[in-house]
């Protein structure tokens, strides 16, 4: 089950003060708890309501009506998006917010998101169904020839993410269909990036081929974050291109790394956009 997490705004929210460095940690801690566990799968703070504004419709004409808008707890200050089995799980996690932040004088709301099934049959959920087509999830499998334990731990490591499975090929019914040089190999493993996986195994040796035209593709929004990764990842590989400005971003490079997987890394677009990459204003 999906749910929205919110923290309602109040006066120090809609004032526009920040956290501190401490209270900055503790949401961090926070949300690293809920990624371990697989139940954070995205998130936010919003700025005050005087960057915004309410967009009210009366009889379907608009009315812009700017911020600062009022009472502050009726209004958002951030949300985070979780996925829990069901809402006594997802109210356990609602239960360790911070209790830094506005020492401990918090209102959140918990809401669960609508699903298709919630819907009365009908010409209008049939255009929604028709969606469908479209996966819940693209996630990326590569092959190794004996090197996925070694290579998945180092990308969890450069990558932060959660190494959540390294299945041996002697703990699942394969191992008997399989040579015993395999059975302390891996057969499924799976590094979870914000619900977004990278999932590999290791190949018999007459099964193995290297991977050739398809990179992991990794996008940040921090450039000296994605410079760091693009060095990490480099580390006994081979750069194919710098990472350096291009005319799209404000940082990309490719790279091979040591176990022989390809890898892109860029700094999202949204921060250096096409119209902008001659210096125009």
């Amino acid at each position: 089950m999906k749910f929205m997490l919110i923290r309602r705004a109040d006066d120090t929210t809609e004032n526009g003060a920040l956290p501190s460095q401490e209270m900055l940690a503790a949401m961090a801690a926070y949300n690293e708890r809920m990624m371990q566990a697989g139940v954070l799968i995205s998130g936010s703070g919003l700025r005050p309501t005087s960057d915004g504004c309410l967009i009210r419709f009366e009889h379907g004409t608009p009315t812009i009506i700017p911020g600062p808008l009022s009472p502050p707890s009726e209004r958002i200050a951030g949300y985070s998006v979780l996925e829990a089995p069901s809402l006594e799980a997802a109210i356990g996690w609602a239960q360790q917010w911070p209790i830094m932040d506005a020492d401990g004088n918090v209102t959140l709301e918990l809401r669960r998101y609508y699903t298709l099934e919630d819907f009365e049959p009908g010409a209008g959920l049939e255009q929604h169904r028709s969606h469908a087509q479209v996966p819940d999830a693209m996630n990326v499998h590569v092959a190794f020839p004996g090197t996925c334990r070694e290579a998945m731990q180092f990308y969890a490591d450069v990558t932060g993410g959660q190494l959540e499975c390294l299945l041996t090929y002697a703990e699942t019914p394969a191992a008997e269909h399989t040579s015993p040089t395999l059975h302390d190999r891996i057969i499924h493993a799976s590094l979870n990036l914000r619900g977004r996986r990278l999932m590999g195994a290791d190949m018999s040796p007459e099964a193995y081929t290297p991977p050739q035209g398809v990179q992991v593709q990794l996008e940040y929004q921090d450039i000296e974050q994605a410079s760091s990764t693009f060095a990490r990842l480099t580390e006994g590989g081979k750069i194919i291109m710098p990472f350096e400005a291009t005319f799209w971003s404000a940082g990309f490079g490719m790279a091979t790394d040591r176990f022989g997987i390809q890898w892109m890394i860029n700094v999202s677009t949204e921060h250096c956009p096409l119209e902008n990459a001659g210096g125009n204003p």
